[in-house]
């Protein structure tokens, strides 16, 4: 039996953002790619661009890493 992967990639959300677990905890909503590579970062797991691909470490569910929101962010200052 295949063990799951650690990190988990959720569909996209209503307000854009997917939730980020790492094994089974949510460390929080990623809004691009490069937020996904910083939760890795902080995990102590690998955070290269190429690890995006790689099915043991990630499961992404409701589309692979290009599928994001076209909903502009707001970012508060």
């Amino acid at each position: 039996m295949a063990e799951e992967a650690p990190v988990v990639i959720h569909a996209v959300s209503s307000d854009g953002g997917r939730v980020v677990t790492v094994r089974g905890e949510r460390v929080g909503v990623a809004y691009h790619l490069l937020d996904v590579l910083e939760f890795l970062r902080r995990a102590g797991l690998p955070e290269t661009d190429t690890v995006v691909d790689d099915p043991e470490l990630i499961e992404w569910r409701g589309g692979g890493p290009d599928v994001w929101s076209d909903r502009p962010q707001r970012h508060d200052r």
